[in-house]
């Protein structure tokens, strides 16, 4: 069909890139009015998080065509975000992040369909990532993005000679911004470095020798630290702080105002008191534009092949100038997210209960308090307590009949895990080999940790 007959588009600039070919296209590539109207109704998004990325995400993404878009969301809108998370109002604050911004980009973009979710990105099972034909991620925690690149990575099927199955690949798209710097990824789990394999990239988190918080605090930070450390266990015995819980934020800025004053330091801020208990650096609404355009093109051409995708790490540094940088980084082959899973050999009378203790003391997980399914199915979940109620018989069951009584398969576990002396949740794929059984090849049983 000559380009003459195509009815124009509102987005005149995106045919351009849908409805011609070109030199640096995916070899599947096949520009037309087709592939245009694929992306509308089939290809379904899912951004992680609502703020100020997020904000951009979602009218980058609308805007490039996308009519599919779901967002995800735990937080409630604050005064403080107003001057760069421009989808609120002041009469939005208190309201969640999530339905708010759906709700505006659906009001400005016409044809678009955002499904907004209040929730944890842990509330929601497994299942619903899948649904999703990429994932889109705006966060600012590291513990989030282990999580997300976890179950994308729990999808993912190896074929008998260790190769990822391409239908299986979740791809992610993640972007993150601190200040006047920001990064754009593109994660294919099996083929590209996951989260997991690049944790390095991500600097240490700051911390204060507790003899200057709770002696000589000299910064507004030492003041805020010693209400979150020190002052909150010793009024608060026993409760766990919850950086999520408004209540403890303002107890603790509360707490940290009282010392400041006591020690003759001005700069206590709410604002700052959530920036360093949550280890946020402020984030700029320029670079998050910057950012959000990088993910949501990658997103585009992902989706639909019309070039070839970034490779794979892109760093943007406005602090002096302007300096953009792409690094193509390695796959770590024994990576324990999106590798092919950590072995595990068992014999076929270890019950559900003894293999979940057994988790606890494996020297590659330390996972305490652990929920397993196989093939999608709940073999005991630890929570809510209804489905703990109603998997509990299954644990004086042994594994290998639980699992159908096959020789080997893979098991999803979901648990807590323990890194840089914090607790985080986490999923981890296990290759489950029972000894003993026809079908198992002395191949299956090497490399066993």
């Amino acid at each position: 069909m000559s380009h003459s007959t195509v009815q124009p588009s509102r987005s005149r600039d995106l045919d351009k890139l849908l409805l011609r070919p070109g030199n640096l296209v995916a070899p599947t590539f096949e520009p037309g009015i087709q592939l245009r109207g694929d992306l509308q109704e089939y290809v379904r998004i899912l951004v992680v998080g609502a703020g100020g990325l997020g904000c951009e995400l979602l009218k980058d993404l609308a805007l490039s065509g996308f009519k599919n878009l779901e967002v995800i969301d735990m937080d409630r809108i604050e005064v403080s975000n107003l001057n760069r998370q421009f989808l609120f109002r002041l009469e939005d604050v208190g309201k969640p992040k999530a339905e708010v911004a759906a709700k505006r980009v659906m009001e400005r973009v016409s044809g678009v369909n955002i499904v907004p979710h209040f929730c944890r990105i842990e509330d929601k099972e497994i299942d619903f990532y899948n649904d999703f034909s990429i994932i889109v991620l705006g966060l600012d925690s590291v513990e989030a993005r282990s999580y997300i690149n976890a179950v994308a990575c729990s999808f993912l099927e190896y074929d008998s000679d260790d190769n990822p199955r391409e239908e299986t690949i979740k791809p992610m798209v993640d972007g993150g911004t601190e200040g006047f710097k920001g990064h754009a990824r593109v994660i294919m789990p099996g083929v590209t470095p996951c989260f997991e394999c690049t944790i390095w990239l991500f600097p240490p988190q700051v911390k204060f020798p507790l003899c200057t918080l709770a002696e000589t605090p000299r910064t507004p930070a030492h003041c805020i630290e010693y209400a979150h450390l020190i002052k909150w266990d010793e009024v608060h015995t026993g409760k766990a702080f919850d950086p999520d819980d408004p209540e403890h934020m303002k107890w603790v800025y509360a707490e940290a105002v009282k010392r400041a004053e006591l020690f003759g330091i001005q700069g206590v801020t709410y604002s700052l008191t959530q920036g360093v208990v949550k280890n946020i650096i402020p984030a700029i609404a320029s670079t998050n534009a910057i950012i959000s355009a990088a993910c949501a093109l990658e997103t585009l051409k992902i989706a639909s092949g019309c070039s070839k995708s970034l490779s794979n790490y892109l760093t943007y540094n406005g602090v002096e100038g302007l300096h953009i940088k792409v690094t193509e980084f390695v796959k770590d082959n024994d990576c324990l997210v999106c590798g092919p899973g950590v072995l595990i050999e068992l014999d076929t009378s270890v019950t559900l209960q003894k293999f979940i203790d057994m988790l606890e003391e494996h020297p590659k997980l330390f996972l305490s308090k652990a929920s397993v399914r196989h093939l999608g199915k709940n073999l005991y979940m630890q929570a809510p307590p209804v489905l703990e109620e109603m998997t509990r018989s299954n644990l004086s069951l042994p594994l290998f009949e639980l699992m159908g009584k096959v020789p080997k398969d893979v098991v999803h576990v979901t648990g807590v895990t323990i890194q840089n002396d914090s607790k985080s949740s986490c999923l981890r794929k296990l290759r489950v080999v029972f000894k003993g059984i026809d079908g198992v090849t002395d191949m299956d049983m090497a490399g066993g940790a």
